[in-house]
């Protein structure tokens, strides 16, 4: 049959010669064209000099475990359930006494205005503006009374690493206290700093230092050479000074003799609630739990120490099995977009916090970038609940997810890891069961 043809109308084009109103903002542009994690990656990378990207982007040694722990998020399969009121979704959530308007906040991240310039106050006034809680590290390169300059009204968190000088982290968690912060995080994985290859192979210090090398890497990035150059010298939390690498630092900087009982110690000089982060075995949660803290984070610090390291994801619904209802359960590491928060939190995760997928935003765009990288998973979250046929954060459970198996302890009989793999094949069968 022949079609029938005419020439348009003048009438009929004019609906479809409609052009968006020009931005004149290239941040706000650039980071329109961004929609997920991933894409504010590619725009990080392009804009912050190779040292700092790759401290960010980097992880231990051969950098497995951050590998695993991003590919366990891939390794699930959603159950959705159909016919559900699902017009409007609660994203809210009540994680260590206090609300946020989502079921994610900022993880504590160290050096941050290296990176790029607006560092922490950038992050933590974005994370105001969304109603959710800002973690600053002990190395941060903001103060705690900057940090709470920036995010007045919001909730701020201080993490802890203890010092070989306890007095001054005593000090630095008195500030924190007195500047309103109302949960500290003390972090426990890091007896030494990790291997980070990827830091020693570029020779990256603190602060980054001029050479032939960094000046060639910095010609197609002026935009951060000019902002590092022309803003306030880098300050942290924790020194007045250091020059030298990251590595050393930290090695300098931490206790390794830090036991249990120093923890019950820390917990009797903070006023607020406490939780214990870099937990990585069931045994070991159950003993700060006993310990009296408030929460527990799952984490194994980024993939940033200890190479093959536990997955946070596969040890969740373990700890959650035996320790849900008796403390507040957090999860980091691996999140890369809403829909991974989704499966955390219907795994038995309260709560969860974002490292690199906040830094990727900071370094595409500052405090703008934060606020997209918020937005997106945001929206993530959203669709993904109401995909799955649920309306509140609180709904949702282990029948909405199971966690596909690709890698699988073994042992001999009677071994540890025999009875891992025992105990992983019993939860799989389970679950396939029960979301069936």
């Amino acid at each position: 049959m022949k079609q029938r043809r005419q020439f348009p109308k003048a009438r009929d084009l004019a609906p479809l010669l409609r052009f968006k109103t020009f931005d004149s903002n290239g941040r706000r542009r650039r980071l329109a064209k961004a929609h997920t994690i991933a894409d504010l990656r590619v725009m990080a990378k392009r804009r912050t000099p190779k040292g700092a990207f790759d401290y960010t982007d980097g992880a231990a040694e051969a950098e497995l475990s951050l590998g695993r722990a991003r590919q366990a998020f891939l390794d699930i399969e959603f159950h959705p359930a159909i016919l559900r009121d699902v017009s409007t979704v609660d994203t809210s959530v009540e994680i260590l006494g206090g609300r946020s308007s989502l079921p994610f906040g900022i993880a504590p991240t160290g050096f941050t205005r290296m990176m790029q310039s607006e560092g922490e106050r950038a992050g933590a006034s974005a994370a105001g503006a969304a109603g959710i809680p800002f973690s600053l590290s002990t190395v941060g390169t903001t103060s705690p009374e900057g940090v709470r300059e920036a995010n007045p009204d919001g909730r701020c968190w201080f993490q802890l690493y203890m010092q070989k000088d306890r007095d001054a982290s005593m000090q630095l968690v008195e500030r924190a206290a007195s500047a309103g912060f109302d949960t500290l995080l003390v972090t426990v994985d890091v007896p030494v700093a990790g291997a980070r290859l990827r830091d020693s192979h570029n020779g990256f210090t603190i602060p980054p230092q001029l050479t032939p090398k960094t000046v060639l890497n910095a010609i197609p990035r002026p935009e951060w050479w000019f902002n590092f150059l022309t803003t306030e010298p880098l300050t942290f939390a924790s020194l007045s000074e250091w020059k030298g690498t990251i590595g050393e630092l930290l090695d300098s900087l931490f206790d390794p003799s830090v036991t249990f009982d120093d923890l019950e110690w820390i917990r009797d000089q903070w006023p607020g609630k406490v939780a214990v982060k870099g937990i990585q075995t069931l045994d070991d949660a159950k003993r700060v739990v006993d310990r009296g803290v408030d929460g527990i984070v799952l984490s194994n610090h980024g993939g940033r120490q200890l190479d093959r390291a536990p997955i946070p994801f596969h040890l969740l619904p373990t700890v959650a099995t035996e320790l849900k209802g008796k403390t507040e359960i957090i999860l980091d590491t691996g999140i890369m977009s809403g829909a991974d928060i989704v499966a955390a939190l219907a795994m038995g995760a309260d709560f969860t916090l974002v490292g690199r997928a906040y830094l990727y935003g900071l370094m595409a765009g500052g405090r703008e970038g934060v606020d997209r990288a918020i937005e997106i998973l945001t929206k993530e979250i959203v669709r993904t609940m109401k995909l799955l046929g649920v309306a509140s954060v609180a709904d949702l459970n282990p029948d909405h997810v199971t966690q596909l198996m690709r890698l699988a302890p073994r042992g001999v009989p009677g071994s540890n890891g025999a009875a891992q793999a025992g105990a992983l094949t019993r939860v799989a069968n389970s679950r396939r069961t029960t979301s069936r």
